[in-house]
């Protein structure tokens, strides 16, 4: 259990001994042949060494929060589903350490089933389809089995296509069509400690026959089932014993993540600067992500050389060439719903544009590009058919392929529990068992950090590497003592999450200060918001009360905005505060007119920021909502202050761009404006001033200065 130890903070570890039960785990262990310790152990390596700074994971939180282990209650058996794409291009060391994460996967009490999704775009038969799929299956089998323990089991016979209607009749997306035949076929070899491996292959019940499905119809299926939503249950006539069926299945088995394995990486992210998203709160950010990958699949957004990446409006290849770890086949994967266009894509032989995006076409002229860590560029890989490239001027797979997975994750999250996650990361960054510690003294911020393997950090914390809101130059690749980049994690972490009410919508009405002839429209009367459940957030997360009155007539006509997560498990007010009523209030209470605040203009001020304590350090409500604020109402910059005794500063040191205690006050203030520096510049001496003057609202010290 060192690894435990090992973790970003205690909290965690008393979370995931909680779900995790101890006994289970020294059960499983003593089952392990001696001699094969050494191979899994290997997977853990050193990876959770000390660690500084943003490495060790400061939470939100307003005080001490006491985490409660539950025992005496019967605990399902924990399962992650994944999906390898395209196991046939991975190299048997890569899949070998694959295979070693998994098996410590389940010797931490994470049970896996792993589905081969051997389609990529040379044509074939359905015959060669299952062959293939059935040969990569038995790969990983084997791979799994040279490890020793319980070792793995190739499942056939598993998976019914039919053509009936049996899937789960609501606005979630089943596949319909599709299901297990027998759920105790899986079940049986994770109780005994095995790893079920796969293949997309189903009986047809009216062609009584085998049929290659698509790997997503397959997982789909699977994950169907695992919640306690098979066929056999959603037909009984009764809505009670629908219910009680459900439950009784979900007993047997916890669904806990979905893990992709694809060589693209994670979803890529143009707020981040070439690099994938950290974490996709679906319920927010689907719809944006899903336009954002559709207009760069189309060739929409500014693309350059991949040789030379230096536009940050760069698509999917500028992308691909900040993450050198990853095989990033551009122009030559595929996917299901490629095979059923009714129109064969045309391929033309003329040269094609520098800035063209790769055409999706169907071909056994396949091509690539693979990164050489050598000349440090894209290098074009023909493949051993033909050698003959195709044409780069058509849409891009690579970012169909993305869309793909995205909606996979939405589809089986939606039906999982709201504490199931998903992970999508590379092959290779599944395999990493122990890189080097990075230079601490050449990379800033959680540069600092050693890489991780992020399925097992996954595992343990149920949270992603690096938090969402911290500053993307913050996440960048570091250098090593001898100057080489240290790639980043291409890993993307994905929760069903929750809503997320920005009031007003700045994509429609833009946060700008009120002026005479447009005055702030936004009150607490406004029929968005819930003011009783509002101010029941703001006392929960401080433990304060507020002089609710006072409060009110401090923000009237001053509101920038209101940020709501979800049902009020955390949220923001943002007011335009005058920085010369700052230093009319200052020298009345104090005598003290500070420095000389211009009043040209209004400062964006973060008045409340506030989480339940019962979502503080877990679910990532306080990330959500500082993102929210950060990149979508504020992106130009925003002040708050913290008293210096706040055990929240750590968090806010981490994700602004200046502080400074303000001397001769217990305050500290924060900023997130970009070019802002202590003394020389007079947005500076603005934020002093507002941060200085703004009035406490709370009920036990009303009036009195910090």
């Amino acid at each position: 259990m060192d690894v435990l130890g090992a973790t970003a903070t205690k909290r965690e570890a008393k979370a995931y001994l909680s779900r995790f039960p101890s006994e289970k785990l020294k059960t499983f262990n003593a089952r392990r042949p001696e001699a094969r310790k050494e191979d899994v152990g290997v997977n853990l390596g050193n990876l959770y060494l000390p660690i500084r700074a943003v490495d060790q994971s400061p939470v939100f939180t307003q005080g001490p929060r006491k985490a409660q282990l539950i025992g005496g209650m019967p605990t399902p058996l924990h399962s992650a589903l994944v999906k390898i794409r395209e196991p046939q291009a991975i190299d048997d060391s890569a899949l070998r350490g694959v295979c070693l994460t998994l098996a410590q996967l389940n010797r931490l009490g994470m049970s896996s089933v792993v589905v081969v999704d051997c389609e990529d775009q040379t044509q074939r038969t359905d015959y060669d389809l299952r062959r293939l799929a059935t040969e990569q299956a038995d790969r990983v089998t084997a791979a799994i089995d040279t490890l020793g323990g319980p070792g793995a089991r190739r499942l056939d016979n598993v998976l019914r296509a039919s053509n009936t209607d049996e899937g789960l009749r609501s606005s979630v997306k089943v596949l319909s069509g599709r299901h297990i035949i027998n759920r105790n076929l899986i079940i049986t070899p994770l109780r005994k400690g095995k790893i079920p491996v796969v293949a997309p292959i189903a009986f047809a019940s009216a062609a009584q026959t085998l049929v290659h499905i698509p790997a997503d119809e397959a997982v789909l299926a699977l994950t169907q089932d695992f919640a306690g939503l098979g066929p056999e249950v959603i037909s009984e006539a009764h809505a009670q014993e629908i219910a009680e069926k459900i439950q009784t299945r979900q007993r047997e088995i916890s669904l806990d993540r979905i893990i992709l394995l694809d060589r693209l990486g994670g979803i890529p992210s143009l707020h981040r600067q070439h690099q994938s998203h950290v974490f996709i709160n679906l319920e927010q950010e689907y719809d944006d992500i899903k336009s954002e990958l559709s207009s760069l699949s189309l060739g929409k957004a500014k693309t350059h050389d991949v040789e030379s990446p230096t536009r940050r409006d760069a698509a999917f290849r500028s992308f691909a060439s900040s993450n050198p770890i990853s095989k990033f086949w551009d122009d030559q994967s595929s996917f299901r719903n490629m095979q059923r266009d009714a129109e064969t894509q045309k391929v033309n032989n003329h040269p094609v544009a520098e800035n063209a995006a790769p055409e999706s076409v169907t071909s056994r002229n396949l091509v690539s590009k693979l990164w050489d860590s050598q000349s440090g560029s894209w290098k074009e890989a023909k493949s051993t058919e033909t050698g003959t490239p195709i044409p780069d001027n058509g849409l891009s797979t690579s970012g169909r392929i993305h869309l793909n997975n995205l909606a996979l994750l939405r589809d089986t999250l939606a039906i999982l529990p709201p504490s199931s996650s998903g992970l999508l990361t590379t092959p290779e960054n599944a395999a990493n068992a122990n890189q080097g510690p990075q230079d601490s003294s050449s990379a800033p911020g959680v540069g600092t950090r050693r890489q991780r393997n992020p399925l097992i950090h996954n595992l343990l914390t149920n949270k992603p590497i690096f938090s969402s809101s911290l500053p993307s130059e913050r996440t960048q690749q570091s250098t090593n003592p001898s100057g080489q980049k240290l790639p980043v994690i291409p890993a993307t972490f994905v929760k069903r999450g929750m809503p997320v009410t920005m009031i007003p919508d700045p994509r429609i009405h833009p946060w700008r200060p009120p002026t005479p002839y447009n005055p702030s429209s936004i009150q607490f009367l406004d029929s968005r918001i819930d003011l009783s459940r509002l101010i029941h957030l703001i006392e929960d997360s401080f433990g304060r009360k507020l002089d609710v009155s006072h409060y009110l007539s401090r923000i009237e006509n001053r509101i920038a905005g209101i940020i709501i997560a979800g049902e009020y498990e955390g949220g923001a007010i943002l007011t335009w505060e005058s920085p010369s009523q700052g230093l009319s209030h200052l020298a009345a209470t104090t005598g003290n007119f500070g420095s000389q605040a211009q009043d040209n203009q209004l400062v964006p001020y973060l008045d409340k920021f506030a989480v339940l304590k019962r979502s503080q350090g877990t679910g990532g409500v306080a990330d959500i909502v500082f993102t929210a604020m950060v990149r979508s109402c504020l992106p130009d910059g925003v002040c708050w202050r913290s008293r210096r005794d706040n055990p929240v500063n750590k968090w806010y040191f981490e994700r602004a761009r200046g502080t400074w205690k303000l001397p001769g006050s217990n305050w500290t203030m924060f900023w997130t404006t970009e070019g802002v520096h202590e003394g020389t510049s007079s947005r500076f001496e603005d934020y002093e001033a507002v941060c200085r003057g703004v009035v406490p609202s709370w009920a036990d010290d009303k009036g009195v200065v910090d």
